[in-house]
């Protein structure tokens, strides 16, 4: 699989079918890796952070789950690049854990009453599917033994698929954290658990194929997200439009 930088993030040049084949692949072997789902927002986040950076570069798989990312690889010269939309992926794998006999996790969303949803309303899609672990953490940092006790028991419930729901860039960097300790491939998914509660709602298909459904989550939730998209998307076009004019001179000379 192909990765293109991105102003300062590795993103995989791949499809919906790829990603999750990748995935179902790195179960077997019952070892911790981890895929980020990056956007504009995972994007700058890189830009202004080399630690970060670092983070998101190591992951075993970087989707672009935001449009503009795989527009950008379109224009990089990835004629075959597309949208790869994190609760695209986590709906696969749903649909494959009866089938595949995966299990999976949740560590995240804001309270165990959401997490229940998210279970019910999956259980409602997909019949089969094996979920064998459930979590949604406090908003502080976990004290040594209460993370020690997270391992565990997401070890001892044999989880193959680790949904992680608790905003990037903290979800990354857990994952990140985590690794060398659990024994599954960990997806960090944002906001999804809140989508599949019902709670919030998903940009329609059309707004999505046109790339504008971070304009509809804007006009969503303005008032927590307005800060970041104003801050953030010129931001992304201005260096990026700079990456595109650095390949155009150097194909030339």
């Amino acid at each position: 699989m192909t990765s293109q930088k991105i102003i300062t993030i590795d993103v995989d040049v791949t499809s919906l079918s790829s990603a999750v084949d990748k995935v179902v692949n790195l179960t077997d072997s019952h070892k911790g890796a981890y895929v980020c789902v990056s956007n504009v927002h995972m994007c700058m986040e890189t830009f202004d952070s080399l630690s970060f950076r670092s983070v998101v570069n190591q992951a075993d798989l970087v989707i672009p789950d935001g449009k503009p990312l795989s527009i950008a690889q379109k224009l990089l010269g990835h004629k075959t690049a597309a949208q790869v939309r994190g609760q695209d992926i986590m709906n696969a794998l749903c649909e494959l854990s009866g089938k595949k006999s995966l299990n999976i996790g949740f560590y995240g969303g804001s309270s165990d009453s959401v997490l229940e949803l998210v279970q019910s309303n999956l259980r409602k899609q997909y019949p089969d599917i094996q979920i064998t672990y459930s979590f949604s953490p406090p908003f502080r940092s976990l004290t040594d033994d209460e993370d020690s006790k997270v391992v565990a028991e997401i070890n001892n419930s044999k989880v193959d698929v680790l949904f992680v729901g608790i905003g990037c860039p903290k979800q990354e960097i857990w994952m990140a954290e985590h690794k060398e300790q659990l024994h599954c491939v960990m997806l960090g998914v944002g906001a999804a658990f809140d989508f599949i509660a019902g709670n919030k709602k998903h940009a329609p298909r059309w707004i999505q194929k046109i790339g504008l459904e971070w304009l509809f989550r804007l006009l969503s939730e303005p008032k927590r997200l307005w800060k970041r998209y104003l801050k953030q998307n010129p931001r992304f076009i201005w260096y990026f439009a700079l990456q595109l004019l650095r390949q155009a001179f150097s194909r030339k000379s």
